[in-house]
């Protein structure tokens, strides 16, 4: 399905991602530097960085610039600390191929394993990813499980020789060091509230990510809209309309929801009524409860 030539077309100049990109930056240096109470730093470290990270996804997407130089640079500070931009880059255009979604072991921002992999996994490993598969361990959890598998699948790349994934992370040495340099000088936000906070923004990421995309035999199926125009959507910059940004990665954020709102008969149809009316029905029905075991339930097919 081919997005209408009015969503296609790019804005001379995207003010709504650049006026995202300043806003995202005041908040965070007020947050770190504003001599707040701790308490508040923290939650506006995580508002921030969080939108920092979906910036940054507009970014490798092309946006708000055609330069991709200038894209990375603007969203250059590493705000979440531990990702590396360009691991980010690389593993999430790697993703889009939506033939190879949920896949194991080719889609890299898959949660699923390969039964034989579970299997072998001791009984408190499997405790800890059962607990990661309901809402509420994918946020308390979820971003020390997956922080730990993604390093440790980087650390495995470097020592086999793979240049490209050490030139990202030397990359992301001065990326990180320019936060860090920041809050030594200027950060009246106690340390404690720091970690919180930047741990705080993967977990509101992991909101997003938790049912992205389901094991399903049609590739079209397994993708995800989540009809919520609120706060969360805000701070996710309309990724939560996944299937139109599967559909059409390159048109900016800020029109997907129209784009959705145009043809939602055909996008429904196309991934199989794979939809929730926002994320209060997602956290009602999943917070305590797995909405998919952690073997891939169609491994067996392949």
């Amino acid at each position: 399905m081919t997005a209408p030539a009015d969503f296609r077309a790019r804005d001379r100049i995207e003010w709504p991602t650049w006026a995202m990109l300043i806003l995202t930056y005041a908040v965070w240096g007020w947050a770190v530097a504003g001599e707040m109470q701790p308490f508040a730093g923290a939650v506006m470290v995580a508002l921030s960085a969080a939108l920092h990270s979906s910036l940054s996804h507009e970014a490798l997407h092309g946006h708000p610039t055609q330069n991709p130089t200038l894209n990375a640079a603007l969203v250059f500070p590493a705000l979440t600390l531990c990702i590396p931009y360009g691991r980010f880059r690389d593993t999430h255009l790697a993703h889009h191929h939506d033939d190879i979604l949920t896949d194991p072991y080719d889609d890299p921002e898959s949660n699923y394993l390969d039964p034989a992999v579970w299997a072998g996994l001791s009984r408190p490993w499997r405790a800890v990813l059962r607990f990661n598969n309901t809402l509420a361990g994918r946020l308390i959890v979820g971003p020390a499980v997956g922080m730990a598998a993604f390093i440790g699948g980087d650390i495995r790349a470097m020592r086999a020789g793979d240049r490209a994934v050490t030139r990202e992370w030397l990359l992301h040495i001065p990326a990180l060091a320019l936060v860090l340099a920041f809050y030594a000088v200027l950060g009246t936000l106690p340390v404690w509230a720091f970690c919180l906070g930047s741990y705080a923004a993967l977990s509101i990421l992991k909101i997003r990510t938790f049912l992205e995309h389901r094991a399903h035999d049609r590739a079209s199926a397994r993708t995800v809209v989540v009809e919520d125009r609120g706060p969360l959507a805000l701070l996710f910059l309309n990724n939560n309309f996944h299937v139109v940004h599967h559909m059409h990665p390159c048109v900016a954020w800020y029109r997907l929801p129209a784009l959705y709102a145009s043809r939602k008969a055909d996008y429904l149809r196309r991934n199989g009524g794979y939809a929730y009316a926002n994320y209060r029905d997602v956290f009602r029905r999943y917070f305590l409860r797995a909405k998919d075991p952690v073997p891939h339930p169609l491994w067996h097919r392949r």
